[in-house]
């Protein structure tokens, strides 16, 4: 299963913002789209960055900053993991897992198509895991001609 086919399934919706932002105004555009992560872009295209809910815990609140004074670029995450569409789940999995990362923008051509987080793969997984398990029991109850 490739990351083309999560994003058929969830569609292409990124959410991002600006490193010119402030931190309360990130926060306030997670709050609004429940999503945990936004893609940090400075222009259409260029991606410098992620600002999650764990760069707000541990660069603001954490540090004592306030966030309606604080700069999204001063806390967000500079360094970004990328993944393609023609790449695997379990490949990103790994990934994510070896990186420590719950969200990965997905780039086509250097363009941004999308966004996974770590409950979209488990999710597939978990889908995929079904679809098999549902089919071996139907051949080995002889629902399904040989």
């Amino acid at each position: 299963m490739l990351i083309s086919e999560i994003l058929k399934e969830k569609g292409n919706n990124v959410y991002t913002i600006s490193p010119d932002k402030t931190v309360y105004e990130a926060i306030s555009e997670l709050t609004d789209k429940n999503v945990g992560a936004l893609v940090v872009q400075n222009g259409e295209n260029d991606v410098v960055g992620m600002f999650s809910e764990r760069d707000y815990t541990s660069k603001v609140i954490l540090k004592g900053r306030h966030s309606q004074d604080t700069k999204v670029r001063d806390v967000m995450s500079p360094k970004v993991q990328f993944v393609t569409p023609e790449q695997s789940i379990e490949e990103c999995m790994a990934l994510m897992t070896e990186k420590r990362f719950r969200h990965f923008p997905v780039l086509n051509e250097r363009h941004l198509i999308g966004i996974v987080s770590i409950g979209d793969l488990v999710k597939a997984i978990i889908s995929k895991q079904k679809i098999e398990i549902d089919y071996l029991m139907n051949y080995i109850t002889g629902k399904y001609p040989v």
